[in-house]
């Protein structure tokens, strides 16, 4: 039986997905208790893509998470990296390690600063082999559109991977199978900071030219970060044969150019708000979504000091978001020092 954990927007579309299987019933967490009974009558979740048909005849809802993890074997984490620890501290770890776990989380947990899959690895105590993630340039809004988008499932047990593919392939998900799982979550967390100083450019007036240009210096410092922490895994098929990442393949360069250009990218409206003149607190409020590169700039930058490794463009992000520093004069010289 499938679990899902999480009720905004990607977690509302991977249901829509998981259900194209017509004989397939679901278990989904849905932490808004009010929004449930509007859920069960009117089949469309009224808080995130409220256009999305969602045959809850066929789901079982909770807002009652341990209850959904129970009755569930494959879970699927949803919840957005900041609230993912506060979600499963007190359901025992003993219930928590009979279960397989699919990740479609991309940021940090900020309590450990890690990565979702580590998380769960080391505050949990599961097995590799029990951890699966899925990631990709895969806005929530086209999938639940039924627009063609491709996704990387990525794990260290094959087998695995083979049953989340088959649970999320339909006429308009295709999937391809990587042994990286570090590489493509780090990917994943990594566009979204980037993808915040693509918006803050736009919003302070920059165009096309030298955003192309940031997002080129950015896919490098993604490309230097990743191989010092994590330099040999699958090729460019995805197979795990040691050779180093083919960072233009789409679960790495093509997951930073949709976040990056996209008006459905949450990171880069994030980003745009601040150029345009918005506090940080007023654009979250605004926005009533979570940008995930706010979090994960925190933690990125404090491994980034530990290694004493530079990273020019989180360093401007970080100095933006957390000390305080003018975005304007920020911004002006981190794109004056481009290369």
């Amino acid at each position: 039986m499938i679990g899902l954990l999480g009720s905004g927007s990607w977690a509302t579309a991977i249901v829509k997905i998981l259900l194209e299987k017509k004989d397939r019933r679901i278990n989904w967490w849905v932490r808004e208790e009010d929004a449930i009974p509007v859920l069960r009558e009117e089949k469309h979740n009224p808080i995130y893509l409220s256009e999305a048909y969602i045959d809850t005849d066929r789901i079982f809802i909770s807002s009652n998470i341990r209850e959904v993890i129970e009755r569930s074997d494959d879970i699927y984490v949803v919840i957005p990296s900041a609230f993912i620890h506060k979600a499963l501290k007190d359901i025992p770890k003993e219930l928590l390690r009979t279960k397989r776990f699919i990740s479609a989380v991309k940021g940090i947990v900020p309590e450990f600063t890690t990565i979702i899959t580590e998380y769960l690895r080391e505050q949990i105590g599961l097995d590799y082999s029990q951890l699966c993630i899925i990631s990709g340039p895969s806005h929530a809004e086209e999938a639940a559109r039924q627009r063609l988008t491709y996704l990387a499932v990525a794990s260290t047990d094959r087998a695995f991977a083979e049953d989340v593919r088959k649970q999320i392939s339909c006429s308009y998900i295709k999937t391809t199978y990587s042994t990286d799982m570090m590489g493509i979550e780090c990917a994943a967390v990594l566009k979204n900071i980037y993808a915040i100083a693509a918006g803050m450019c736009r919003g302070l007036g920059y165009g096309d030219n030298i955003i192309a240009v940031l997002i080129s210096n950015a896919l490098q410092e993604m490309t230097d970060f990743m191989q010092r922490i994590s330099p040999m895994v699958g090729g460019g098929d995805f197979n795990a044969d040691g050779r180093l990442r083919q960072f233009e393949g789409f679960a790495y360069l093509g997951d930073l150019l949709v976040t990056s250009y996209s008006q459905f990218s949450r990171n880069r409206t994030f980003g745009n708000m601040l150029g345009y003149g918005y506090t940080i607190k007023s654009a979250q409020l605004e926005m009533k979504m979570v940008a995930e590169g706010y979090y994960a700039v925190k933690g990125v930058e404090k491994i980034r000091r530990q290694m004493n490794f530079p990273m020019p463009i989180v360093e401007a992000v970080h100095a933006v978001l957390y000390e305080k520093k003018s975005i304007a004069r920020t911004i002006k010289r981190l794109l004056e020092n481009l290369h």
